[in-house]
């Protein structure tokens, strides 16, 4: 396969895999999967890898515009999933911080996800399942520096 061929393949593939990831999530019945929509997830697994951000840090990171984020975090905030808290190195801004019961949410739904993958790659070696891991991360890099080069 030439590299043309290649990357047509990866363009389809990539918008098969989104496509797949939420009919995936949509149809599998464990009630964890639909417990935190994908903005959430995303904002909660940030917030528990970096601790409280505020909203302009949380947009940057996640490649979003800061009114999207505003409008998520409050929807979670009213959801108990996260709090405000007044920001100390800016008394006008305020930091989110992911609360217990957030917490709690993303680690089932990750814990249910991690075993759905565990089934779905059951007879991937474990060489293939690391490989995956490996380029994933980096085509998720890729695309995380082209977004930011581009903005």
């Amino acid at each position: 396969m030439d590299d043309d061929a290649a990357l047509g393949q990866i363009e389809t593939e990539v918008a098969l895999l989104m496509r797949l990831g939420e009919a995936t999530r949509r149809a599998t019945p464990v009630a964890a999967h639909r417990s935190l929509d994908r903005a959430a997830y995303v904002i909660l697994r940030h917030l528990q890898d970096a601790g409280p951000q505020n909203v302009s840090a949380l947009a940057a990171r996640l490649n979003l515009d800061g009114s999207t984020v505003t409008r998520q975090v409050s929807a979670m905030q009213r959801d108990g999933l996260v709090t405000r808290e007044p920001d100390p190195h800016d008394g006008r801004g305020a930091v989110i911080r992911a609360t217990r019961a957030g917490l709690n949410r993303v680690d089932a739904v990750r814990a249910a996800r991690t075993a759905l993958y565990g089934e779905i790659l059951a007879d991937w070696s474990p060489g293939d399942r690391r490989a995956l891991a490996m380029l994933m991360r980096r085509l998720n890099e890729s695309l995380d520096a082209h977004t930011r080069r581009t903005r």
